[in-house]
């Protein structure tokens, strides 16, 4: 007898079933991922029809800047009632209501008749997003499990298609029809959503958790994060209005934050954001690694345009072009992310990705010394677009690799809450980093030459020192990108499949 192992040709059978995608897989992500698109597509189009809006409506465009500012707010107050819902009411139930009060919302926007009501109603609208979005990733990870990377990859897609087309869409919808027609065109893509929702989404009666709800933690933790938000988008603005009560409310905001840790750390598993989920090696580093790439991506959309269209003296629409190229990058990188992650694990592709973002950003560091030609500005771009592709999905996928389903809700509320605050934090040490750096070269001519003649040479300085501010910021900016290197890094590798 032959003491040699025989292959078994069934257990080759078995691993391409293993790695075949179920179909109902493919289904479930497609319907979940209308929702992040609708609205990534809806805040889009708002945000650049602002100035349009305040002029039909007869009102201020700070007063309408709300329709902006009030939707993020209410979407962060409630962005921790998700773990909680999903748990007592369960997923499917959740999604349904949600999704169809935001496309009932729209519908409302779309009949306002005075900037008041239409800042009302996107409220209303972004309390309901605050729940989709991260409603959306938790379904995807309990349906796909460890081939989520794989799923997310291609599911994504999508979703990173609305923000480029949002500018062309609105800009037809301005010029052919009303501006109302803004949010009356979530009404067919929500009604078709919604049916296929409940058509597709399988009940999760097994899933669901008696929890109670912790209202100290939601008091502490909700108006924290709406405060925090607030606080910072407005200081990275450069809003002078009151600095004193922004400082005042950034400050509320972190002596609740820590409130809420306190009371989270002695509540453990009862509290509305179970903070144990960070103490296990896993979870914490993809954590810090999806913070960081929100750090990245908010603060490369604040530098880059600031630097093209103030630095070099391009226009807007000639800057959105180089622009473009990094959006491009994130979507040549994210239908391989699956395959790559299978193959070489979450931490070596995230690491590779996060290691390539910060070479397409280290040659900005010069741009003092060298102007570089449009040509190797769009070559880095797309690089760095690339390399920003290359995070999110490999390490969102490690944090829920060994997470129990049931413990999904939460994992995913957290996860959600901490990739949320890394783009405004960004943004705001950036725009105050570079603020600093350009009005102290402004005091160091005026020390020397005197104020008048510091404001004669106000041009000259512009023209040919403030590239020397925008240096010192994309350096500050490579720290940032080195940190998430090593966050990557501290992934742990890829465990072998039984």
């Amino acid at each position: 007898m032959d003491s040699g192992t025989t292959p078994d040709p069934a257990s080759g059978a078995d691993t391409q079933r293993r790695e075949r995608i179920d179909p109902q897989v493919w289904k479930i992500a497609g319907v979940v991922m209308l929702a992040p698109l609708m609205a990534q597509l809806d805040s889009t189009v708002v945000n650049v029809s602002l100035s349009t809006l305040a002029e039909k409506l007869d009102t201020t465009l700070t007063t309408i800047q709300w329709v902006s500012s009030g939707y993020l707010l209410a979407l962060a107050l409630t962005l921790p009632l998700t773990g909680w819902l999903v748990d007592r009411v369960g997923a499917r139930r959740v999604y349904l209501a949600t999704f169809s009060i935001f496309t009932l919302t729209s519908l409302l926007c779309g009949i306002a008749t005075t900037a008041p009501s239409l800042i009302l109603f996107r409220i209303l609208q972004g309390m309901a997003g605050g729940v989709l979005t991260p409603l959306s990733q938790m379904m995807m990870a309990r349906t796909a499990g460890r081939n989520m990377a794989r799923v997310m990859g291609i599911a994504v897609m999508p979703v990173m298609i609305g923000p480029i087309l949002g500018p062309t869409l609105a800009g037809l919808i301005l010029q052919h029809a009303g501006w109302q027609w803004i949010f009356l065109v979530n009404l067919p893509v929500g009604i078709l959503a919604t049916l296929l929702a409940w058509r597709v989404l399988p009940p999760d009666r097994d899933l669901r958790v008696r929890r109670s709800f912790d209202a100290l933690g939601f008091i502490m933790l909700a108006p924290a994060l709406a405060m925090l938000l607030h606080s910072l988008e407005t200081l990275a603005s450069g809003d002078g209005t009151d600095p004193q009560g922004v400082w005042l409310e950034l400050s509320a905001a972190i002596v609740l934050l820590a409130a809420f840790l306190w009371h989270a750390t002695r509540r453990a598993g009862a509290a509305l954001i179970d903070i144990r989920l960070f103490r296990t090696r896993t979870f914490s580093a993809s954590a810090a690694t999806q913070f960081l790439t929100n750090c990245m991506t908010y603060g490369g959309q604040l530098l880059f345009p600031l630097y093209l269209i103030t630095a070099r003296g391009y226009s807007p629409s000639r800057a959105g072009i180089l622009l473009a190229l990094m959006g491009l990058g994130l979507l040549c990188a994210f239908p391989l992310m699956g395959k790559l992650t299978d193959r070489y694990g979450s931490r070596r592709v995230a690491t590779g990705g996060a290691l390539i973002g910060l070479i397409g950003t280290l040659p900005f560091v010069l741009v003092d010394r060298y102007e570089m030609p449009d040509l190797m500005i769009c070559a880095l771009l797309w690089l760095r677009g690339t390399g920003l592709g290359s995070i999110n999905i490999p390490s969102m996928s490690s944090a829920y690799a060994d997470m129990p389903r049931e413990r999904l809700p939460v994992a995913t509320t957290a996860l959600n809450i901490v990739q949320r605050l890394g783009g405004p934090i960004a943004t705001t040490v950036l725009a105050i980093w570079l603020h600093a750096s350009l009005g102290s070269y402004m005091n160091d001519t005026a020390a020397a030459n005197g104020a008048a003649a510091a404001y004669a040479t106000a041009n000259f300085a512009a023209a040919n020192h403030t590239a020397a501010a925008f240096s010192s910021t994309f350096a500050l900016f490579c720290v940032v990108h080195a940190l998430g290197v090593i966050a990557a890094a501290m992934i742990p590798g890829r465990k072998n499949r039984p």
